[in-house]
């Protein structure tokens, strides 16, 4: 194990003495003590199990001191501590394992090697001891997650519970720890009236939000609220998703300058609200399971209220689903005011009585991955008060740029077929209470009607129905500072959606974060090498409880996961690249130097078995694109690179092009070649339900990526595609007529890469792409004019 941590704050020997003192490790009389007592006492207080003294000896007798000692026999000896005698006591106690990850007889250079965050004085009193025993409280275990978290789980502050609310939660370097008991949790349900109706109805849209928040905060305490924004928690229609699903495998078509796809269907604004008929204290409604992120779980044991709601559309709420349009903002937006004491909301759906969030402190974050970090991208951009911070993982910031690019009609990775109204129709579960859906039946099949027909599958082209879902225009208004998280491999949220909203964020001075890993589209919470739950907790710490820990100055402002060396981490002031290096195009060479003037050409069809294979398993035309002799795409490779460079930022391709007809794309995959063993496409499951959020309450699988175990020749870093008529911009048609050279410009999905020496970069470039485009299986023949072709690419 590597360990990185990146969520520790700063602090004064004053202060974690206080903080031991809090969690009643740290004795009155701890400065007459030896060090060896002082150490023992740390030892046998913090052990849940040391209930009698013969139990702690008991315990004490299974750790070894050294080689030759148990700790018990080393205590009862005349041998002074050290610092190799502490480190293999923590490194017991953090569950390593010995002769794999440390060797008895050398535990300092294993505490360096895994790179915990131990002290190493040059001699131990009882001062020092203190220092270790709160940096080994801080330090993460081999299960991945901090040793006092696992003294938590394990029951050893259960004491906590029955702390008056006035004193909680109890803060340990710098984020309220896991004091609050689970089996004591409200479970309530409430609804939110918006000013909105999307059923047409008349009446304004009531949407249903479901709540876990600790007892405490019926007692005095008020608490932040943790707010995820998931149109499928409701459930889904994923029968009713496969059946909408759009044929892709036809050809691309001319388009015509006059084509203008049909306005989207506005909504009416309400005739009526709620009548109030009183107000009540206490909700009316409770449930008993929500389809739940374990990094909420590890939030709520830490006090935060944890709330969920499905937007307009769904189970138990009013409306129709739109998919990612102002209203479905505007309906979690009000979640968010009600929360801030802005907005009413009601105990059930026709009794009148109102109830409040007096509970809430008034600060509101919001969490998710996906469409979920999408809204809370979407909602942070209305500047809406009381939204205090947000964590946008693996987030749209376009609607446009996930299913649309270019000009083309584009899938999301792993979804061929899928759009706007689609996902529309899996998210809508009012079906799920059939007498509701009966009734609001006719409405939604003419709105996915009509919204079908305003998506415009037919040109592709970016119109007001997407210019209503990019969220990019509104960065401006965001107020709360942004915490992004992204997978440099997601094909399907593209890293170009969270490059738009760092790029906007920086533009506009707002107070932002971000991690890039090496994922595809997952969540990081459950990584063993980073401590991202804690990262999490100490950044609201910071803006939900309003604590004074430094979370802005001690968390990276850029913080990426190395693409080679497993269970790295390196920290960087910005995205982008300080240099940009520009390659030619020669005869199956990428090069910075001049090249002679010559034409390359490839075609686009293939044989109806071959054809038909590649439509049903993409990843086989993958394959078989990367080991392409030039029939069916180009190819372009630097030298073996003398030095190791990375690469950052957004790749440019810029090519003058022709085909035979008067349609056509181009398409380009950027590809780092070198044989070598790297890191797998989806993290591997070290220990099953190892991660606990607290006392009996939440697990996760422990996860990481490993080096896969066999080699591999490629691997494609970036890519991107044109529709050739779209040589402007992708509202902009431009004729095209058969064999006319035309120029076209187009970003690449932005990369952050590091190339080791002797390895090449190598461009390829295509029409067709199996995974995401249209599939038409044209035998069209598309020329490049070398001279006038080039690739820029960022770098260090």
């Amino acid at each position: 194990m590597r360990n990185n941590q990146f969520a520790i704050q700063p602090t004064t020997p004053a202060e974690r003495q206080a903080e031991l003192k809090a969690l009643r490790l740290l004795p009155d009389d701890w400065q007459a003590l030896t060090p060896k007592a002082l150490l023992k006492h740390f030892l046998v207080t913090s052990h849940p199990a040391a209930k009698t003294a013969a139990s702690a000896n008991q315990w004490l007798n299974g750790l070894a001191a050294t080689k030759d000692q148990s700790v018990m026999a080393w205590l009862t000896s005349d041998d002074p501590l050290t610092t190799p005698i502490f480190d293999l006591i923590a490194l017991q106690l953090l569950h390593f394992i010995p002769e794999v990850d440390y060797q008895v007889t050398a535990p300092v250079a294993a505490v360096e090697k895994i790179r915990l965050p131990l002290l190493n004085p040059t001699s131990w009193n009882v001062a020092t001891v203190t220092d270790a025993f709160y940096q080994l409280l801080i330090s993460r275990n081999n299960n991945g997650y901090r040793y006092l978290d696992q003294l938590v789980a394990d029951g050893a502050l259960a004491w906590t519970y029955q702390l008056p609310a006035a004193e909680k939660p109890l803060i340990f370097n710098g984020q309220p720890i896991a004091c609050f008991d689970p089996a004591t949790f409200i479970r309530e349900v409430v609804y939110v009236e918006t000013d909105l109706d999307t059923d047409f109805d008349g009446q304004a849209d009531l949407v249903k939000a479901e709540i876990i928040r600790p007892v405490e905060s019926n007692h005095g305490l008020k608490v932040p609220a943790v707010f995820t924004a998931s149109p499928y928690n409701q459930g889904t229609n994923d029968a009713w998703g496969e059946k909408v699903t759009h044929q892709v495998n036809h050809p691309l078509t001319h388009k015509l300058t006059s084509d203008q796809a049909p306005a989207e269907l506005p909504f009416p604004q309400p005739q009526t609200y709620q009548t109030i008929t009183g107000e009540a204290s206490q909700a009316t409604e409770t449930f008993s399971e929500t389809p739940s992120y374990t990094l909420n779980n590890y939030l709520a044991a830490r006090g935060y209220a944890i709330v969920y709601a499905a937007g307009i559309g769904t189970k138990d709420s009013d409306g129709l689903q739109t998919c990612g349009s102002p209203e479905q903002t505007a309906s979690m937006q009000a979640v968010v005011e009600w929360l801030h004491g802005d907005r009413q909301a009601f105990t059930d759906r026709t009794s009148g009585q109102l109830i409040k969030a007096a509970w809430c402190n008034g600060h509101v974050g919001m969490t998710g991955r996906s469409y979920l970090g999408t809204l809370s991208t979407a909602v942070a951009t209305t500047g809406v008060a009381g939204l205090s911070a947000i964590v946008s993982e693996a987030a749209i910031s376009s609607w446009y740029d996930y299913y649309r690019e270019n000009g083309l009609v584009m899938a999301p990775g792993g979804f061929q077929g899928e759009d706007a109204d689609v996902l529309a129709a899996e998210t809508f579960s009012r079906t799920k209470n059939l007498a509701d859906y009966l009734k609001i039946k006719p409405t939604n099949d003419h709105y996915l009607h009509q919204m079908a027909r305003a998506q415009d599958r037919k040109t592709g082209n970016y119109n007001a129905f997407w210019a209503a879902r990019n969220y990019r225009p509104q960065i401006k208004n965001i107020q709360c500072p942004v915490m992004m998280v992204h997978g440099l491999n997601d094909d399907n949220v593209k890293p170009n959606q969270v490059k738009a909203l760092y790029d906007g964020l920086k533009a506009n001075g707002i107070p932002a974060k971000i991690i890039l890993h090496q994922g595809k589209h997952i969540y990081i919470n459950s990584f063993q090498s980073l401590d991202y739950s804690e990262m999490i907790n100490l950044w609201f710490a910071k803006h939900l409880w309003r604590f004074d820990n430094q979370a802005d100055e001690v968390l990276p402002a850029v913080l990426v996961q190395d693409n080679y060396t497993p269970q790295t981490w390196r920290t960087v002031n910005d995205w982008d690249g300080v240099k940009t290096t520009h390659f030619n195009w020669g005869t199956g060479c990428l090069t910075p130097k001049a090249v002679e003037a010559t034409t390359q050409f490839f075609t686009d069809g293939h044989p109806a078995e071959q054809y038909q294979a590649w439509c049903h398993h993409p990843n086989q035309w993958q394959q078989a694109l990367l080991a392409d002799n030039g029939s069916f795409s180009a190819h372009f490779r630097t030298a073996n690179i003398s030095q190791e460079i990375t690469y950052r930022g957004t790749p440019h391709v810029h090519a003058r092009v022709k085909v035979n007809a008067d349609h056509g794309l181009l398409s380009a995959f950027l590809v780092d070649r070198g044989l070598a063993k790297r890191l797998t496409v989806s993290p591997v499951t070290i220990n099953p339900r190892s991660l606990r959020a607290g006392f009996h309450f939440g697990s996760d699988d422990l996860r990481e990526f490993k080096l896969a175990s066999q080699v591999s020749p490629a691997k494609v870093i970036s890519f991107g595609h044109i529709n050739l008529q779209n040589r402007h911009s992708a509202s902009q048609v431009d004729d095209l007529q058969p064999n006319q050279f035309v120029d076209v410009d187009f970003p690449l999905q932005p990369i952050f890469h590091r190339l080791p020496a002797n390895y090449q970069l190598e461009l390829i470039i295509f029409a067709t792409d199996y995974q995401m485009t249209l599939r038409g299986n044209e035998p069209l023949t598309y020329t490049l004019d070398l001279a006038n072709c080039w690739l820029e690419v960022p770098r260090d």
